[in-house]
């Protein structure tokens, strides 16, 4: 007996029940599960009831008060309070009516949720950024917010949500000690505050961060910097984009690949290999291993859209330069071979420090694996704090600050003013 089928007997069973929740459907109150008859081909009607969404959730004076009060404190992660407009919500909390006074704790919660766990700055105004933020969505924002009336821990909760990277704790420390009358360096403490809100809270155990207003590129694993290594950037008109990839090993004596943006400059010149079609006509052109390859003697594999990369390369008298945006947007990195016998000898593989300097040496291509990929963020904040709260700032070299800052400090009052004088 086949039993995905339903015998007649079932099926006319199903078709009878059926009947009193099609005429209960039409009585349904607001929130209740809906039935929903879904009939596959050549089957008989499946009775399917769907899943009520939840009501809105209630609040007590108690929890508001926690939401108002931490508000009131968001200055110190360099928030404006009144973006969450704390007055508005004690009125909606005096009016003493339990929807309102709710409706208007869930909007502040989730905007406040949101910019904690995201950042308050968005996406066109980041400029260039393409690092995807996956800390917080909807369902999740829901889930925390009945989590925090259900246990009273809306403080709690909400704190929970910022990022757990040391420097975002100095960078904070930096805020409360700088003065109020230096409103220039504040500005640029809030923005790099809300930079790391933009990157994922969980890093991961193991990464690599390059920060291109300091040309730097570090390896971090447990917290701790194992490796930092002076970096190149891509210069003004080449600027490197904000990402996070996944590199996966090395290519050591890599070929360069031109760029067609450049291929122009290299076309037809001695040391580059044109490559042909089946009919003779050159598609790209190439630069083989050797001491006159821009790539060095190194390149990470860490495929993405931006053909972005670290590698290393034949002008090392560049790393000696102050202001080091000088590449097409890959990040030239000084002492690579270092940063990859770390990593291709961490774990169960082949690879020992002497097997790579012999294939680097020997000049033949060849890849090798890291035993576990690992992720690289590479981000753009231009300015770092001691654990003191010292502050370093950095050059904006991209001049991207200006446009952040501005949607920063954007405040939701502002915004209101605006669509009001249209």
């Amino acid at each position: 007996m086949n039993l995905l089928k339903p015998t007649p007997t079932i099926a006319l069973f199903c078709a009878a029940c059926a009947l009193p929740f099609a005429a209960q459907a039409q009585q349904q109150p607001t929130g209740s599960p809906v039935p929903v008859t879904v009939t596959p081909p050549g089957e008989p009607g499946i009775l399917v009831v769907e899943p009520a969404p939840l009501p809105p959730p209630l609040w007590n004076p108690s929890d508001i008060q926690q939401l108002i009060a931490f508000i009131r404190d968001v200055g110190k992660e360099g928030l404006t309070p009144a973006d969450y407009d704390p007055q508005g919500l004690m009125a909606a909390l005096a009016s003493g009516d339990l929807v309102k006074m709710s409706e208007a704790a869930t909007d502040r919660f989730n905007r406040l949720s949101s910019d904690l766990a995201l950042g308050h700055v968005r996406a066109r105004d980041r400029i260039d950024w393409h690092i995807k933020d996956p800390d917080l969505d909807d369902g999740r924002q829901d889930k925390l917010l009945r989590w925090a009336l259900h246990t009273h821990q809306v403080a709690d909760t909400l704190t929970g949500l910022l990022p757990a990277h040391p420097q975002y704790t100095s960078l904070k420390r930096a805020l409360e000690v700088t003065p109020k009358s230096e409103t220039g360096k504040i500005n640029r403490i809030r923005l790099n505050l809300d930079r790391w809100r933009w990157l994922p809270r969980d890093l991961g155990d193991r990464y690599i961060i390059v920060n291109v207003p300091a040309y730097t590129a570090a390896l971090v694993e447990g917290g701790e910097t194992l490796s930092r290594h002076y970096a190149v950037a891509g210069a003004i008109k080449t600027p490197t984009p904000q990402l996070s990839v996944t590199a996966t090993g090395v290519i050591m004596n890599p070929w360069w690949e031109i760029p067609k943006s450049i291929e122009g400059d290299v076309r037809g010149k001695s040391g580059y290999v044109a490559v042909k079609d089946k009919n003779g006509k050159v598609i790209r052109w190439r630069q083989p291993p050797g001491p006159s390859n821009a790539l060095g003697k190194m390149k990470f594999v860490m495929p993405n859209s931006k053909a972005i990369y670290l590698h290393d390369t034949n002008a090392k008298s560049r790393f000696n330069a102050r202001v080091r945006a000088f590449s097409h947007g890959c990040i030239r990195t000084k002492d690579i071979d270092e940063l990859a016998t770390i990593l291709l000898t961490q774990g169960d593989t082949e690879w020992t420090a002497e097997k790579v300097q012999e294939t680097l040496a020997s000049g033949k291509t060849v890849q090798g694996n890291f035993a576990q990929p690992l992720p690289v963020y590479i981000v753009y904040m231009s300015s770092a704090a001691t654990v003191e709260g010292k502050i370093i700032d950095y050059s904006d070299v991209y001049k991207r600050d200006g446009k952040a800052i501005a949607a920063l400090l954007d405040t939701q009052a502002a915004k209101t003013e605006k669509v009001a004088s249209r």
